[in-house]
């Protein structure tokens, strides 16, 4: 699910909401943003600040206290998202936060946060069913609407702006199925 933060958003409530999007259930929900596209302007204090977030959490078992998120169904799963981010990070990207198995019981990932991932990186285009934030920079609504659309996987996108016309002109334009807001 493609997940836009455009210039004019509340910084914070678009990491909150990307936080929230991204890691549910570790990312292994259809629903889960898998492509994060943020505005050139606010990328690089977007990406700061959800690589801080994401790299806070602490990983567990759900029945310890303070965990905030768990391990993945199974090490196939689990190896896929290390493929994926190796992927990219091959072909380019920044990993900020995480990017490697976590040794030990569970088949946990550590939650990671990837910049500058480049439009031929394999997650953008695959379901990444795990706790992984890959963000690509924009400059116009357009090329965010195009990127956003470029994918088979047309379940949910999400959109934060405060401006109603460019909510309204993204929301119809994108070709999903659903469209939060903010």
């Amino acid at each position: 699910a493609p997940f836009l933060v455009f210039a004019d958003a509340d910084l914070d409530q678009a990491v909150d909401g990307a936080l929230l999007a991204k890691m549910r259930n570790v990312g292994e929900a259809c629903t889960s943003a898998n492509r994060l596209y943020v505005h050139d302007s606010i990328v690089d204090e977007f990406s700061r600040r959800l690589a801080e977030r994401m790299g806070a959490l602490k990983l567990g078992r759900g029945t310890e206290e303070g965990v905030d998120t768990g391990p993945l169904i199974d090490d196939k799963q689990r190896q896929k998202v290390a493929e994926l981010v190796a992927d990219a990070a091959g072909r380019g990207a920044h990993v900020l936060t995480g990017g490697a198995v976590v040794d030990g019981p569970g088949y946990f990932y550590e939650p990671t946060v990837l910049t500058d991932v480049p439009a031929d990186a394999r997650l953008l285009s695959e379901e990444i069913f795990g706790p992984v934030a890959p963000i690509v920079s924009f400059a116009t609504d357009e090329e965010a609407i195009a990127a956003a659309n470029r994918t088979e996987y047309g379940l949910v996108a999400y959109v934060f702006t405060k401006d109603l016309d460019r909510a309204i002109h993204v929301s119809e334009a994108l070709e999903t199925g659903m469209v939060g807001l903010n």
